[in-house]
Order: C-alpha cells, then structure tokens, then sequence
C-alpha cells in the first residue's frame, strides 16, 4: 500500500526530486577540548587538512540542506537514528522566555515572555503544514528518504510521532524501509489519566519502529516492573530471608528423550512431556540453599527474590518512563522536552559503545546527552537557535564530556541560494543580489563606488558578500571612500554616516571598527543581513527585518602573568522582546544567559575554553572570569555572550601579558 498526496509525483507521473544539494559544514565553535587536542585542530585547520579524531557535532541548520550534506561523508553509516519531529498542526516554534532576576534585587522577581517563531522558523512551519496533512506527508517523505540512506545495514530508526499522524507515518515508512523492516509500533504513555472533553483522556505518543536490514542491532533491555506487578507475583514470604519471592517453574518441555534431565525428586517426577529444568546436581544446590518451594501438592518451584529481580525483557508498552514534570532535576522548560530514561531505552537497545547516534530535530538536547554518557558518538541539530543553545549549555553540565563542535551551513547555503536566484554570470549575479538586498532594506541603488552601494534617507549603505564576514579592511575601504565622496561637497549635504549590512562579522568589528571610525568623525552602524532573505514567501510578504548587532562593553586587567576579564555592560537592539518587558530590564546582565571565552584565539575557530551560564540551580552569572598564562607574550581574547533568546555576540581583544 502507497499513499498518494500533492506535490508527491511531478506532471510525468514520477516521483519529485529531493533537494540534494551537498554543502561543506563551517564549524563556529569547539567545546571541551584540551590543549592538545587543539594544538593538532589548529595545525590541521592551518594546513587545511581533515583530522582523523571523531567530534561529536551539534549543527544549527534546516535539515532539508543538512541531511543531504551528512551524506557525503556518512551515507550507511549511523547506527541509529531517532526523530521527535513536529507532528501536530498546532505545534511552532515559539518558545517562553525567562528574564532572570535583577541582581540588585531580591531573587523571585523573574519574567517570563513568549519568543514567537523567527521567519526563518515560520517558513518551516509553512514547509511542513503549509497546505495541512499534503505538505506534511511531503515533507515526512522527503526527510524519510534521506535518512534511510544515513543508515548502515544494522541501524535501526524510531520515529515519535502522536495518533494523529502515526498510522499515516506508518505507511510512508512501510513504502520507504518496506513493510517487512517494520519491528515494533511501541506505546508511551506520557501521562497519567486526565479528562480530554467528549473523548478517551490523551495521555500516549507512538514509537514507530524499523530497521534498515533484518541485521538489526538489538541489546536485551529489562523494563522495570510496575509495583502491581510486584504485588501480584511476589506473593509469599521467606521467613529466614524475611524477604517476598515469586514461583518460578522447575520443569520444562522435553526433547528427545530427556537424557539426565528425567529424574525423580523426592517423590516427584516431571510429566511425560516433560523434564526437570536443571541436572539432579544443581537440583540438589537449589535445595541446600533453601531456593526451592515446596507446595503441599504439584511441582516444586525456584523461589525468585524480590531484591535479585531486576526486571522483564521490555514490551511494546512503556508506561514506566514517566512525562518531566515540574520538579524533575531534568526539566529545562523546553516545550518538547522528553525525559532521558526514554531515550536511553532506545539507544541501549539499538546501539552498542561507539555507535553512531543521529537526531535532526534535537530540541533540548535529550538525543545528545543521553547518547554522551552511554559512550556514544552522535549527531544532532535543529533548525531553532534557542535549540541549540539549549542543547549546548545541557551538554557541557555532562560530567567528563568530551570534546564537540557547532556547525552549520553558513556561506555555502547562501552562494548555493545567490547561484540560484540571481544566475550564473558572475558580474549579474552580484550587481543583482546586492541591487536586491538594498531593495529589502529599502535603499535606493547608488553608481559610481565600489564600496558603497546605496543610499537610505540621508545614509549610504554597503552590503557584505555571501561568501565573507565583514571584516576591519572592508571598513576601512567603506569609510576611505565615504570621506572621498565627502570630499568632492556633491553629497555631503545629504549624508550623515554609514549602514553596514553583513551576514557575518569579523570579531574585531564590534568596537574597534566603531572606533576607527569615530576617529575619522564617521557615524557607523552593523545591522545583520536576516537568514529570512533565502524566504521567498517571507520576503514576498514583507517579513524581512534588519536588527543592529548587540554592543558588548568587556574590560581586562592585567597583574604579571595573570589576566582579570570582566563584562560592564551588554545592550541588545529591540528584536523579538516585547516593549512591555524590555521596561521592566533593570540590569543589563539580565540579558545575558551565557557567556564564554577563548583565552588565545589563533585565527581559527572560536574554542571554548571557559564558560559561565544560568541554570535552575544557580541563576546568578558571574561576571568575571581569570586566567594565568604560563608564559608572556601577545594573546588575542575572544569573548562570546550568548543572550537569552539563544543569540550570540563576540568581542576581541587583543592582550599583552
């Protein structure tokens, strides 16, 4: 049986094709790696040359271009892979977020807003409900079909799903795995009973279940039994042990003959189809040890404790594994949240030590934390930022973690998209995707510079390239030509500074170039080119936003070898926080969620080497942070605040010790 919807097979009748277009990773950060580890990440990033040593990664990207770029270098390779991905009509992106306390004030004066959903996260809602349960199928289909190919031959995939999309789910991955792949369709049940109006009360999700091969990996794992369980069949009582034990049968079914397992014991033979269980020797252990019961008539049975029971093989219905509720040590206040004794059932069943683990929809990180303290290798990403910074700040509270990386598309997925949109002539697709980002931020085009590309009001702007950050020189050329454009008197009455827009930014820019061009009395600002942009709908519709980056203001105090690091303030632009909330912030730290630093940055990429953030348990930040080199010389400081909305922003400084 195939299921049929829109959009699944083009005007000749044949399937559509996938979007495969396989983009290079950029990693952006390293997390938890020693110094020789990242002495030879730095030799091998400066020769330009792939490293043997495996990192765990955690990619920010939609996996409709990260899972086509997996497959070049793991195609039949993943162990397992488990998805949690969005399966009702009401599910977005938005998330709440919480305002920590003012520092100045008594703690439990908290706030708590709801993020709404990026563009950029509108537009895969759209991609996925978009025209209802039609582009649904369409996109569960396509995101089927590039994992199948990630699978080795001995992987398995579980697929988390509700009973509104499960049975049409089922039939997708019957066609894609076959129907003879299918293993088990396996019953959460998430919560406890409840009352849901004018129906049974909802309280399961589905698990769906398949293999790649009948060469399947699978470990025995023992389900915990219910106290029900305990009551019903531990029902007699040692009185030496003082301890319950359960019956369990002596005899078993006869094959052959029986050879030495047909003997009579003390007066009772096994019946005719039938033998002892164990030789008259163990027989006669069992005995001694006072392990046999007797009953006053029938067959004798092994006496099981209750402290040696460890549990059964699991079925097809969990309902041990219980929802995170408000008090658990886990909770992260992460809507799709799932408990890890979930996720550790499936990857010990379906995965051995060093096995590859994959999650493309990681949310909170379950799928990776578990994964990293069973000694697995994993996968994992997200499409929100929020998720992975989430996932981030979870990872590294992971006694022993080891070393991982953040990755992401980056330039490649916006030349891949400047290819597609503007053509392929050099020259044209430029002038074009320039003439069309000034049309966005609604500049008009502008003749005769190289560097500055239009005017807004009374501003010029420049817009960065694809394909690099912007960078001090960049400035410097921005700025070299604005003064000789002021220098001629033909636009001096009608400008007043510079709009730089980028995708990217050199860590230097933040300040140093500001401060560059105060000394030249030029008026800056850095405002972000949006990932929105590669929207078509969202910029058809007008939702494309430019916001100026966050200002970090970071002092350094230096005693000998040692360097004091200290962030005085942190002022984010009006974004996604309501006006309502941003007049209740006291404190600038209350922006701030995380912040972390690169103690001798190498022209590479960032290496976290320190970290301080907010937890549950501690939700004061630290503002300082130290450091004592062993040796002295010039350092290059970078410094990355992440604030509460998942956003991050860098700082260098460069240090003499």
């Amino acid at each position: 049986m195939k299921l049929d919807w829109e959009k699944k097979y083009d005007e000749n009748g044949n399937r559509s094709a996938l979007v495969r277009v396989a983009l290079p990773f950029q990693t952006i950060e390293t997390l938890n790696e020693s110094s020789q580890q990242r002495q030879k990440s730095i030799e091998l990033f400066l020769n330009r040359r792939s490293g043997t040593e495996w990192r765990n990664r955690l990619i920010w990207g939609d996996k409709k271009y990260v899972l086509p770029s997996l497959l070049s270098e793991f195609a039949n390779s993943v162990d397992l892979i488990y998805i949690d991905p969005p399966f009702g009509t009401g599910a977005d992106f938005s998330f709440a977020a919480s305002v920590p306390d003012d520092p100045n004030e008594p703690q439990g004066s908290a706030l708590v807003f709801t993020k709404e959903p990026s563009i950029i996260e509108q537009k895969a809602y759209r991609d996925t409900w978009g025209r209802g349960l039609d582009t649904y199928l369409q996109w569960f289909y396509e995101s089927v079909l590039l994992l199948y190919e990630l699978l080795n031959e001995t992987g398995s995939i579980y697929v988390h799903l509700d009973s509104g999309v499960s049975h049409y789910a089922k039939v997708i991955l019957d066609e894609v795995f076959g129907n003879d792949r299918f293993v088990n369709e396996i019953i959460w049940r998430r919560a406890f009973a409840h009352n849901d109006p004018s129906r049974c009360g909802m309280i399961h999700d589905v698990l769906l279940f398949y293999s790649k091969t009948e060469k399947r990996i699978w470990n025995d794992v023992l389900q915990k039994p219910s106290r029900e369980y305990i009551e019903q069949f531990f029902d007699q009582y040692d009185e030496s042990k003082k301890e319950r034990y359960e019956r369990l049968p002596l005899d078993a079914p006869r094959h052959g003959n029986g050879g030495n397992l047909v003997y009579e014991w003390k007066g009772v033979w096994p019946a005719k189809n039938r033998t002892w269980a164990v030789v008259r020797a163990k027989m006669e252990e069992y005995d001694k040890a006072g392990r046999i019961h007797y009953p006053k008539k029938g067959m004798p049975r092994l006496k099981r404790y209750e402290s040696e029971y460890q549990g059964t093989a699991i079925q097809d219905i969990w309902s041990d594994i219980n929802k995170i509720h408000n008090q658990s040590p886990e909770l992260l206040n992460y809507p799709t949240q799932k408990p890890e004794a979930l996720l550790e059932r499936i990857i010990k069943a379906s995965s051995n030590e060093g096995n590859l683990v994959l999650d493309c929809f990681c949310g909170s990180g379950t799928t990776a934390a578990v994964a990293e303290k069973l000694n697995r290798r994993w996968i994992v990403g997200d499409l929100s930022r929020f998720a992975i910074h989430t996932t981030r700040k979870r990872l590294l509270s992971i006694e022993g973690l080891k070393p991982f990386v953040i990755q992401n598309l980056g330039k490649y997925e916006r030349q891949a998209w400047q290819a597609t949109e503007f053509g392929n002539d050099a020259g044209i697709r430029v002038r074009s995707y320039i003439n069309f980002i000034l049309e966005l931020y609604g500049a008009q085009p502008l003749s005769g510079h190289i560097w500055l590309h239009g005017m807004k009001g009374r501003r010029f702007v420049h817009v960065g390239s694809v394909d690099s950050p912007i960078s001090p020189i960049d400035v410097g050329q921005i700025v070299a030509e604005f003064k000789r454009s002021i220098g001629t008197g033909k636009e001096a009455p009608k400008t007043n500074g510079i709009d730089i827009l980028g995708w990217d930014f050199a860590f230097e820019l933040n300040e140093l170039a500001k401060q560059q061009a105060a000394q030249a009395n030029v008026d800056l600002r850095f405002l972000r080119i949006p990932r929105e942009v590669l929207d078509r709908k969202a910029v058809e519709q007008g939702d494309v936003h430019f916001f100026e980056l966050a200002s970090l203001d970071v002092s350094v105090k230096i005693h000998n070898k040692k360097l004091d690091v200290t962030i005085n303030d942190f002022v984010i632009p009006a974004d996604d926080v309501p006006t309502d909330i941003q007049k209740e912030i006291k404190h600038w730290s209350q922006w701030v969620d995380y912040w972390s630093i690169d103690w001798n940055n190498k022209n590479d990429t960032f290496h976290n080497e320190w970290q301080e953030y907010r937890t549950r348990e501690k939700p004061t930040l630290e503002t300082r942070a130290s450091k004592n080199y062993t040796e002295h010389g010039e350092y290059r400081l970078v410094v990355k605040v992440v604030d509460i909305l998942g956003n991050d922003t860098t700082k260098l400084i460069k240090v003499r010790v």
